[in-house]
């Protein structure tokens, strides 16, 4: 319909722009030439017809569709800026609680400014929609749309019935996640945060379907390893012990407990040497090919990244913004969790298509974002442990940075540019190599960033987080009476 300029999509403001993000989300090469014409209050104002000003719908679905409109889109800031204004405005002037209707659309505007595209999970959105819709809201352009049997109570039930039924997977994953823990003896360190149900959280609010379970379950034991090992780093370990644990993972075979330093040494490398080879077995069901080497290699470069901060720590020293930056966004430790993850969820991925240029771009983009929101929300923490951080680099060696503000204000603009640019490439399909389910994945990882580190560190702070936790984990949906079908 959009390729033959179908008027019934063209000629609705809402349904074009809707129209336009779900094609863009889905990989389909369109034009934003179409929302162009909308990049100003007054253009939106003099396509419209008399009134139509006040359509707060339409300006919610500019808004959105916005956030896929590429940096090089010259209109994007344009048509972001004035619509965010406008649903800001109608929402201050409680405008949209005149009725039913709007009370649903009041309640998309609220996520919409508070989570924009790149900082909500798919799972999270999900739910959002099915609590937030509104079945006497059923919009269909063309009556042979509409099919014959089905109508939006019916669709509503299935969706609650597929949310819950992943939930009730994604709650024995995690009770398998934390017989993990103990069989690898994880909880036994007493130094290490113990955040297994917000790793597999991140991981079940993105890679939700059912048959992912390999994915969800090596995002979750990487990501819980990349915490423990972090901390070890941090100064909980002697700089004997960091580093044994990465000349155990240089060796990989014939190593044994004798040559374990210490006893955390040897639950540390033990831990990393059963998951990693557990993964390559795994693994072989899916790429057709040992991929345990590279997975081997992925740890040790973080380990290498995390050696070298913990020698700037050790010889209280601030590196330069170019050391630290080359540095940062291996130590920010999202290769280890995601990189591994990509060989289960679907695509065979070659080894070749790993060592491509477009695959290490989507790599560093994607960490590039997170070391830089990570370094904004955990600065006064890493500064009280002496940990170097992205703002002290900048406030002592950016001539432009004399303010912690300053310092944030510039990492936002780089980790939001980081997002921009991975949307970019995922969207790219001329000369693209890495499969679109992996691209994908890397694109998601920037939304969880974005999420965990919008207000605070959500990591540690896990106040803010918990709501998130429940809403994915253990708390079911539930059909309200009117959507039920007879």
């Amino acid at each position: 319909c959009w390729l033959m300029k179908d008027e019934q999509i063209f000629l609705d403001i809402a349904t074009c722009a809707m129209a336009f993000r779900i094609l863009r989300m889905h990989g389909y090469d369109v034009s934003s030439g179409v929302l162009a014409q909308y990049s100003d209050r007054e253009g939106f104002a003099s396509n419209t017809l008399a009134g139509y000003l006040k359509d707060t719908g339409a300006v919610l679905e500019l808004y959105r569709a916005s956030h896929f409109v590429l940096p090089d889109e010259l209109f994007q800031p344009d048509l972001k800026s004035w619509s965010g204004e406008f649903l800001k405005e109608e929402q201050s002037k409680g405008s949209m609680h005149a009725d039913r209707l709007f009370e649903y659309i009041s309640k998309e505007v609220n996520v919409a400014l508070k989570y924009p595209y790149y900082a909500t999970l798919q799972r999270l959105e999900n739910r959002r929609n099915i609590e937030h819709n509104d079945t006497d809201n059923f919009r269909i352009l063309k009556t042979a749309y509409r099919p014959i049997n089905l109508d939006k109570k019916d669709i509503i039930e299935f969706a609650v019935e597929d949310f819950n039924l992943c939930q009730s997977i994604h709650q024995k994953e995690l009770d398998q996640l934390e017989w993990w823990v103990k069989e690898n003896r994880l909880d036994k360190l007493s130094f290490a945060r113990q955040k297994q149900v917000f790793c597999y959280f991140s991981a079940a609010a993105t890679i939700f379907p059912p048959e992912l379970s390999d994915a969800r379950l090596s995002w979750a034991k990487n990501s819980t390893l990349t915490i423990v090992i972090d901390d070890f780093y941090d100064g909980e370990g002697s700089k004997e012990e960091l580093l044994n644990l990465i000349e155990l993972l240089e060796r990989w075979d014939g190593v044994s407990a004798t040559d374990c330093c210490s006893e955390t040494v040897e639950i540390l490398f033990y831990a990393l040497r059963n998951t990693i080879n557990e993964l390559g077995e795994k693994a072989i069901k899916w790429q057709k090919r040992d991929v345990t080497r590279h997975i081997v290699e992925i740890w040790l470069m973080l380990m290498k990244a995390f050696m070298k901060e913990a020698e700037w720590q050790l010889n209280r020293m601030v590196p330069t913004i170019n050391e630290y930056n080359a540095n940062a966004y291996i130590s920010i430790a999202v290769g280890a969790i995601v990189l591994p993850s990509l060989y289960f969820v679907g695509p065979l991925l070659s080894d070749e298509v790993v060592r491509t240029r477009e695959y290490h771009n989507l790599f560093r983009l994607m960490s590039t974002c997170g070391r830089n929101l990570n370094d904004i929300q955990g600065f006064e923490r890493e500064y009280d442990q002496g940990n170097c951080n992205g703002v002290c680099v900048l406030m002592k060696h950016d001539p432009d940075v004399s303010t912690l503000e300053e310092a944030a204000r510039k990492m936002r603009a780089i980790a939001d540019s980081s997002t921009k640019e991975v949307m970019k490439l995922v969207l790219q399909t001329t000369g693209s190599v890495v499969p679109r389910a992996c691209k994908d994945l890397f694109l998601n990882t920037c939304r969880i960033f974005n999420l965990f580190y919008a207000n605070t560190d959500g990591l540690t702070s896990a106040e803010e987080m918990m709501g998130h936790v429940m809403d994915v984990l253990y708390v079911p949906v539930t059909i309200p009476d009117e959507c039920r079908s007879d």
